[in-house]
């Protein structure tokens, strides 16, 4: 019966898998990598940081339902197939992407506008909890026994690619616009933009055949009749969703989010560098670091999973906290008045009439460059009250550009928490695929993956944001979360996880 199933060529299905896949996390990421400027759009002018925090919280919420979409989507993916499932939530992530990028802003209708971005990356979250598994599952199920780590590799590189490609966008488009007009409108851009990438996605999917091993379950009439049921009713197979997710998808997950996304949010919110900077950087570690995770998926088909990913995470809780000290060391205002000044511009000032009272606010912005290539901006506050005459506020600095050799220092640690990224990362879809029989392998392994990386992941910017915020925290406070969760997944996983590879998944 199976010779005669259709057979797609494995680097076909991986393209088409893949594509669809980093577009959909380019969809999601989209808003992280603009939650500043975003966080202007849906809330009052005087939020401050809060504007911030509420959202990154906006932002969180879209993991949090992830495991909810590993759970509908999964069961989908069980009952009808993998392929039209993943169709399904192609469809969903790109038309909520496209429409957050249509949605007024505060000024214009108030807080009607987060609430309806809330609501869309709610549906983002559900979709991506049905997406990856789908992906995932389809490419594992075509990948030859020997080569399940290399081939399914190509999906975890998804997940940055479509980070890169985000902030690609962003940059691109913000230097083609001028910073005014994009902070203005023209950050809906890139969101637009995914309606055209998600058709093609589409079109290229529609081509593709089902997964054979699922073909083959349905054609004998052993496809699951109720897959929620038979992954976690069923004591053995629970046991190994929360294996999978305590002991490996949990510190995974941390991991990931830290040295990419974090990473991001800490230099640009803490360190105060300059927009593109910031990017920059990233990217570069992005670029440098993204091919190690074949390169790590193909080596676990060798020695196997867990030390590999346990490695990563191993890594992680050493080297985080002395690598974000660098980070604060190095964009130090006293580091960049080493170097000589080589001019200051001062620009015009600013008054604003500060609401129910006679006093003014005057701004004034002062840029100072160096002549190491490093520059940096002072903002000077000051009320100038009726009765009590000018009141000076506390000056603060921002859009720091870097020296040449300090700026090439920051993309070689970003590059190395991305290294630590593909460690846990590139193995773990082979790992998990391998834990779970073919009949509920879409909802038992899209469960611990999504709460991993969704909640214990997706809530690091947030959470570490928050303790940092705290009276009485440093900057570096909000590191203890990741270290938190990755050390006890590295114990948890020393202890119960085996090191496979190269398992029967035929069953």
């Amino acid at each position: 019966m199976s010779e005669a199933l259709p057979k797609n060529n494995i680097f076909k299905v991986i393209g088409a898998s893949s594509l669809g896949t980093l577009i959909e996390w380019y969809d999601f990421y989209i808003f992280g990598s603009l939650a500043v400027i975003i966080g202007h759009q849906l809330f009052p002018e005087d939020a401050g940081a809060s504007a911030l925090i509420n959202t990154l919280a906006i932002f969180a919420a879209g993991f949090i339902v992830r495991p909810f979409g590993a759970l509908v989507f999964g069961r989908l993916g069980d009952l009808i197939g993998r392929k039209y499932t993943f169709l399904l939530t192609l469809v969903l992530m790109g038309g909520s992407t496209f429409l957050i990028g249509l949605i007024p802003s505060y000024k214009t209708i108030g807080y009607a506008a987060p609430i309806l971005v809330l609501i869309l990356r709610l549906i983002q979250g559900l979709a991506l909890g049905g997406e990856y598994g789908g992906a995932a599952t389809y490419v594992a199920e075509h990948a030859p026994k020997n080569r399940r780590g290399f081939f399914t590799s190509w999906i975890q590189t998804t997940a940055t690619l479509g980070l890169f490609l985000s902030l690609g966008i962003i940059v691109i488009t913000k230097n083609i616009l001028g910073a005014e007009t994009f902070s203005d409108w023209g950050w809906r851009i890139p969101f637009l933009l995914s309606i055209v990438l998600v058709g093609v996605s589409i079109y290229i999917r529609m081509k593709m055949h089902e997964s054979p091993m699922f073909s083959k379950l349905k054609a004998e009439g052993k496809v699951s009749k109720n897959p929620l049921k038979e992954s976690f009713n069923n004591k053995a197979n629970f046991k190994m969703v929360l294996l999978a997710l305590f002991g490996a998808t949990m510190g995974q997950g941390v991991i990931w989010y830290t040295g990419q996304f974090y990473a991001q949010s800490f230099l640009e919110n803490t360190c105060k560098l300059d927009f593109n900077d910031s990017r920059y950087i990233l990217l570069w570690g992005i670029a440098f670091a993204t091919p190690f995770f074949v390169v790590f998926g193909a080596w676990s088909d060798k020695v196997g999973r867990k030390w590999i990913m346990l490695a990563g995470m191993l890594l992680g809780i050493v080297f985080y906290r002395p690598i974000y000290q660098t980070f604060l060391d190095d964009t130090s205002i006293e580091n960049f008045n080493q170097s000589k000044q080589t001019s200051s511009v001062v620009g015009s000032p600013k008054f604003t009439a500060i609401a129910n009272t006679s006093d003014t606010l005057r701004t004034v912005e002062n840029k100072f460059a160096f002549e190491n290539g490093s520059s940096y901006t002072k903002v000077q506050t000051d009320t100038i009250s009726t009765s009590k005459g000018i009141l000076s506020a506390k000056d603060l600095i921002k859009d720091k550009v870097l020296p040449n050799p300090i700026f090439w220092k920051f993309v070689g640690l970003i590059f190395f928490q991305i290294l630590l990224v593909t460690m846990v990362y590139g193995p773990i879809a082979a790992f998990l695929v391998e834990l779970f029989p073919t009949k509920i392998r879409y909802t038992s392994m899209s469960l611990p993956y999504h709460i991993g990386n969704g909640v214990f992941g997706g809530l690091v910017p947030f959470i570490a944001t928050l303790i940092a915020s705290f009276s009485g925290s440093t900057p570096l406070s909000g590191l203890w979360y990741p270290i938190g969760i990755a050390a006890l997944s590295l114990i948890i996983g020393t202890v119960y996880l085996s090191n496979k590879r190269d398992e029967n998944i035929n069953d």
